[in-house]
Parts: structure tokens; sequence; C-alpha cells
């Protein structure tokens, strides 16, 4: 707790902004689980490094798996991030700008970001085709060709064609509702 003037102050985490909408309610809560993945990857690091040292008895599996945890973390952070309005962004003109022009900002960067999410989701789409389709059209997911062999390049692939699909579809949502002038 913070002390203010007027009284103690309780810090609350703000979570998604209003504008993100109820997807980016779903999305703010999801980031638990990614982070969860995070703490899932050290521990596994831990075992790793205890079998690997202690018992000299190596797993073929904690490398790819931490890899494969911390990437799609990574990957959802950024959705994240869309839906609480944390990205990182120059502010040295927008923070000067009157709240009706900065209104007329975020519509248009939300737009321009927008059109971005839904051409890398389609770079994505391409990628998945590849990694998820045999030539024959039979589903099949690329593997890492270690000698474990995970799905996860394959995972991995599909998961970032979803989350640059959601985070076009949240860029829409914020702009719209930026539009309207909705909080």
């Amino acid at each position: 707790m913070a002390e203010r003037e007027d009284g103690p102050e309780e810090k609350t985490d703000p979570g998604a902004i209003a504008e993100a909408g109820v997807l980016g309610r779903w999305i703010n809560r999801g980031g638990l689980l990614f982070a969860g993945g995070i703490v899932l990857s050290m521990v596994i690091l831990l075992n790793e490094v205890v079998l690997r040292y202690a018992f000299n008895a190596p797993t073929i599996w904690a490398h790819e798996t931490t890899i494969f945890l911390c990437g799609m973390a990574f990957l959802y952070g950024g959705l994240y991030c869309t839906a609480r309005d944390r990205h990182i962004r120059v502010v040295l003109i927008y923070d000067n700008l009157p709240p009706s022009l900065r209104r007329i900002f975020d519509v248009a960067i939300s737009l321009i970001c927008m059109a971005a999410s839904a051409f890398f989701a389609w770079a994505s789409w391409l990628m998945v085709q590849k990694a998820a389709f045999r030539p024959d059209g039979s589903f099949r997911l690329e593997r890492s060709g270690s000698a474990w062999d995970p799905v996860y390049p394959g995972l991995i692939k599909v998961f970032l064609l979803v989350v640059m699909a959601v985070m076009a579809v949240q860029f829409l949502i914020l702009a719209y509702n930026y539009a309207r002038g909705r909080k």
C-alpha cells in the first residue's frame, strides 16, 4: 500500500482497458496461463540441472519443451499487451495532443495495427499450410527432427496464426470503441 495525502491507496491491477471490450478481458485472464508456462519452464530446467549434474541422467525433452513454453508465452505477450494498452510507443507527440485529437490518433493507430496484424496472420497462414498439412491435404504437424521429435514447431506456427488473427480482431474492437468515444 502506498500512502497518499488523502489517505492510503491500494495498488490494483488495471487489467484490460475498457476499450478492449469482452475480448480484452478474456485475453487478460489468459495471461495467467502463459505466465504459468514460464514458471513451469523454470521448474523443468531446474529438474534438468539436477538430473544432469547430480544423477548424470539428462532428459531428451527438457530443452525443446522450455523453448516451446517460453515461445508460446512471448507470442501471447503481444496480444496481452494489446488488450492492456501496454505496448511500446513513442509518445513525444501523442502526450502533447488534446483529448479529441488523441482519439483520432487512437483510431488511426488501431486501424494501422489491425492491418499489420491481419497481414502477419496471412503470412502465418502461409507457414501453417506447410507446417500442418501434407501435400495431399491431410493434417500432420511439423516435427522438430530431434531424438525426441515433438510437434512443437507445428504447434507454435498454428499458435502464431491464432494470436495474429485475434490481435487483428482486438485492434478492430479498439478502433471501433475509440471512434465511438466509448470507455
